[in-house]
């Protein structure tokens, strides 16, 4: 992928805010990832519904994902992001609305306006990597991810504060520190300074762009899709429900539910400070390789039992293994495309990455509350082997290519 770049003090520079950005975003998924099923939970009338609210947030994640894209490659990334922050500001004072007066449809429609916000902020990584040239674009992206480990700190503690910020109407003061945190997301984004999103040149002509399916079908472009889509969904599978089996364990949000979150996404961030690195020295493939070693550890250590340190281990190498598939996914994804074919193909990636979040967070309320935790882990087996299979494909293609 050619593309116009960012001197080296400027790249450093708007990938540091990019990084800011990013993690104030993440701590408002992270109060998502630990508020939204209990309180779904809570206002529903039918408990395996609970996880409706979040569902409906990423699907519209998933159908944001093209439009989004389109319209950052129209207006530019910076005012697009802008954009997204203050989609995220009316969502969550819905959300606040819905669980203040405890209305289970308008908490419903307020995750659904949060999810469309949630749609920019994914094109963070991709605007570090465009900032970057080719030798800093590994660690950009990885550097961007690893914001998130202040979401990991903040988040749950945030979760916890808000559950009784409000009270009585538990769980509403999380919601008003989503408003808040979409506010700081605007005011870091001000003094952002990105190239231009010019597409490459042929001859002083604009270089003819590829049909998608042809990009997508590069077994390079394919495996790295597959991956980030089912890497990314066994992962929200898992972790949406996770805080129902384990108040059903006995735990509740002060005794165990957000520490294990807050372990869950520490281990999502914390190794992007490396893993660029990393893919640098050993490559993709086998960064993406060791992803899925992790969710067969996490399958592993939630099926051995049901106490604090099953969950909390399951949850850290189920994070993990998202880490290494999803920064490794993005980085193999970025060499597949041209700079006039970036708007589609990263809005394809994303939105094939949602769809399957959101029907996986759809079901697992669903799931967990009618056979249970075990049953959850059991049906993320069949998609870790199948991302293992497409990442072999991938890997055998590149070395006959090679060869």
């Amino acid at each position: 992928m050619t593309a116009t770049h960012l001197p080296v003090v400027s790249a450093h520079r708007a990938v540091f805010v990019l990084a800011m950005a990013q993690a104030t975003a993440m701590i408002c998924n992270s109060i998502m990832i630990v508020t939204s099923a209990l309180t779904g939970q809570m206002l529903a009338a039918d408990k395996g519904w609970a996880t409706l609210p979040l569902a409906c947030q990423f699907i519209a994640t998933m159908l944001t994902t093209f439009p989004a894209s389109f319209l950052m490659k129209r207006i530019g990334r910076k005012k697009g992001f802008i954009v997204g922050a203050l989609i995220g500001i009316i969502g969550g004072l819905v959300m606040a609305a819905g669980s203040y007066i405890a209305s289970y449809w308008l908490f419903t429609v307020g995750n659904t306006i949060f999810g469309i916000s949630a749609a920019f902020t994914l094109f963070y990584r991709f605007a570090a990597a465009e900032a970057a040239d080719d030798a800093f674009r590994p660690k950009a992206i990885s550097l961007v991810m690893a914001g998130g480990v202040i979401a990991a700190v903040l988040g749950p503690e945030l979760s916890k504060a808000g559950q009784d910020f409000l009270a009585p109407h538990l769980f509403t003061g999380g919601f008003v520190f989503i408003v808040g945190l979409s506010v700081l997301v605007v005011l870091l984004l001000l003094p952002l300074n990105l190239p231009p999103m010019a597409a490459d040149k042929a001859g002083g002509r604009p270089a003819a762009s590829r049909p998608l399916l042809e990009i997508v079908l590069q077994p390079r472009a394919l495996s790295a899709i597959v991956a980030a889509m089912l890497g990314y969904g066994v992962m929200s599978f898992a972790m949406t429900a996770t805080p129902l089996a384990m108040r059903f364990c006995g735990f509740d949000l002060k005794t165990g539910i957000a520490f294990v979150i807050q372990g869950h996404v520490l281990a999502m961030f914390a190794p992007s400070f490396v893993t660029g690195h990393i893919i640098r020295r050993v490559g993709e493939f086998k960064v993406m390789a060791a992803g899925v070693l992790c969710y067969a550890g996490c399958i592993a250590m939630g099926m051995a039992g049901i106490d604090i340190h099953h969950f909390w281990l399951a949850l850290v190498l189920l994070g993990l293994g998202w880490n290494f598939l999803y920064v490794a996914g993005t980085s193999q994804l970025t060499k597949c495309y041209r700079p006039s074919e970036r708007a589609k193909i990263q809005a394809f990636n994303d939105c094939m990455v949602f769809s399957g979040v959101a029907v996986c967070s759809l079901i697992a309320g669903t799931v967990e509350q009618a056979f249970g935790w075990d049953w959850v882990l059991r049906g993320a087996i069949v998609p870790v082997l199948l991302i293992a299979l497409a990442l072999a494909f991938g890997w055998r293609r590149e070395r006959v290519t090679a060869s």
